[in-house]
């Protein structure tokens, strides 16, 4: 396993220069500066985040009360009305703007995503990938999408029908630590666009990047107060977030995912949860070893790991499976870890002492109980606090902890098949159902496998980026993954209310005052096998 050079993994708590204390990057002043938009209650102490790569402080960052956050809505509420009454194009102009500036200033976002979620450079740009892309499949649909519909009306010529859509009004969005801008970009925007206001409550630990990315939408002409960041303990923050909410979108655990589910429906209000994951790949027979080996890499240790979507089981068909695991093993060794702002480190830090802690302990169960360790399986505390290496199984049974449920980071337990049916219902025997990934040579072969999976999302000869960065398809759970969808129509549309209009004309759709219900309603039982048979809208 070769490295950059150790990161600094002093303790000072003096607020250093830079963020973070990473040479190079930003200013502890502009971390002030992006601290300086929210606001904390008198009666909410402060607290202080620190840098994955080094321990060092970040900012610290004031915490709100319950009161903040109802005032927050408050704010909100009044600069929706103003926002929600622009025209849509109008709208998703800004989100043309937020795509040009997100590229063009990318170096610094780069750095503060890196510098508060342990990122290796390119994961964080990943990032700033999917924001642009976000914003601009948004600011070309979106217009489209919202537009006024027509529908064929119960009596043709004489009922015109059409639909509407309307803004929820405050969509409250819970982003979590390990997607910092990505996430943010592609729940927020398309809630904007759709004329909502929205009010955020960003993880703490990264909360640095969706004030960046506040600022930004402001700079590309979004009003103020259309927008709002508030910082907070959920257990201080929540209750209000969820009663003042019109839509709630969240994204995080499934144990809460499912308790803020149960609170929102008390309110009779909507909301959509990507939740947890144990995502499966499947390697068929006829796979390219070399290309599924080095796929896996990127599937599974990307965001060391910390990435809803990678990649915990793969499945390796026995004719192969030797192959397969000597690449596999080869390349997860030779990944370069290092906590430098620049491209030399292929995978970075985990992003907290719990995150440490979790892996740890699968990875020290599973060996405990008889599993292999083909490479890795060990924290780097050398490079910095948060180390792990990237770590390979075999031998995982059912009794160790890694089996089924999900680490959350550079761990994957490797298991042989010899019959695909079998590789489809082990995939698919989990609570879970967010990714899966498939490779064959044979692409029809491995759409059939692809269509079997009970996954939100699979990718074929790809462990996630083809459908996480094609935003015109739907991203989501199936099972205890989730609920609704983000990207697509039904991510800008879920944050809608859908209202139908008809207006009647002519023929009432009662009986005239002599006209016996039964004549009636044979008259009618005509008409409507005739409409069966024409065209309809």
């Amino acid at each position: 396993m070769t490295s950059t050079t150790p990161a600094n993994t002093g303790h000072d708590t003096a607020l250093p220069a830079t963020v973070g204390g990473v040479e190079g990057a930003p200013t502890a002043a502009r971390a002030a500066q992006l601290v300086a938009r929210v606001a904390g209650g008198a009666d909410s102490a402060p607290i202080r985040m620190t840098a994955p790569f080094t321990g060092l402080p970040i900012a610290t960052l004031p915490q709100a009360t319950d009161t903040d956050i109802r005032a927050a809505f408050t704010r909100a509420r009044e600069a929706q009305r103003a926002w929600a009454a622009r025209p849509v194009k109008e709208r998703a102009r800004v989100l043309d703007r937020v795509h040009d500036l997100v590229l063009r200033r990318q170096g610094e976002i780069l750095d503060l995503v890196q510098v508060e979620a342990g990122k290796a450079r390119l994961d964080a740009f990943d990032e700033v990938s999917a924001v642009a892309l976000v914003a601009a499949y948004y600011a070309k649909h979106a217009a489209k999408l919202l537009a006024p519909r027509k529908a064929a009306g119960v009596i043709p010529a004489l009922t015109r029908a059409g639909e509407l859509r309307h803004p929820k009004g405050v969509v409250g969005i819970i982003s979590p630590w390990n997607y910092p801008l990505a996430l943010t970009a592609m729940d927020v925007l398309p809630a904007l666009v759709a004329g909502n206001a929205v009010v955020q409550k960003p993880d703490n630990q990264t909360a640095l990047s969706a004030l960046w990315l506040a600022e930004l939408a402001e700079e590309a002409g979004l009003p103020a107060g259309v927008w709002q960041i508030v910082l907070g303990r959920g257990s201080v923050i929540g209750p209000a977030l969820i009663e003042e909410s019109d839509y709630l979108c969240f994204t995080g655990s499934t144990p809460t995912g499912k308790e803020l589910a149960g609170q929102v429906a008390k309110r009779l209000t909507s909301y959509s949860l990507e939740l947890g994951g144990k995502n499966p790949m499947i390697v068929l027979p006829d796979a390219d070893v070399t290309k599924a080996a080095t796929g896996a890499v990127t599937a599974c240790f990307s965001s060391a790991g910390q990435l809803c979507v990678s990649v915990e089981r793969i499945y390796v068909h026995e004719d192969i499976r030797e192959e397969f695991t000597r690449a596999f093993v080869t390349r997860t060794a030779a990944l370069k870890l290092g906590g430098a702002l620049d491209y030399e480190a292929q995978m970075g830090s985990l992003t907290s002492e719990s995150q440490l802690t979790t892996v740890s302990a699968h990875v020290e169960d599973a060996r405990a109980k008889g599993a292999d360790v083909l490479t890795g399986g060990r924290a780097r505390p050398e490079l910095g606090p948060l180390f792990y290496e990237p770590t390979v199984l075999s031998g995982v049974t059912a009794e160790m902890t890694p089996f089924a449920d999900e680490t959350f980071g550079p761990v994957v337990s490797i298991y042989g098949y010899t019959d695909v049916t079998e590789a489809i219902d082990r995939a698919n025997d989990t609570e879970f159902g967010l990714n899966a990934s498939v490779w064959s040579r044979n692409g029809r072969a491995a759409w059939e496998v692809a269509a079997r999976l009970k996954a939100g999302t699979v990718n074929v000869n790809e462990g996630y980026a083809a459908t996480f960065g094609t935003v015109g398809v739907p991203m989501g759970g199936m099972k205890e993954s989730g609920v609704g969808r983000r990207n697509g129509a039904e991510g800008l549309l879920k944050y809608t209310e859908a209202q139908a209009i008809a207006v009647q004309r002519g023929l009432a759709l009662r009986p005239p005052r002599r006209v016996p219900g039964s004549a009636w309603a044979r008259l009618m039982t005509i008409g409507i096998r005739l409409l069966r048979r024409l065209p309809r809208r």
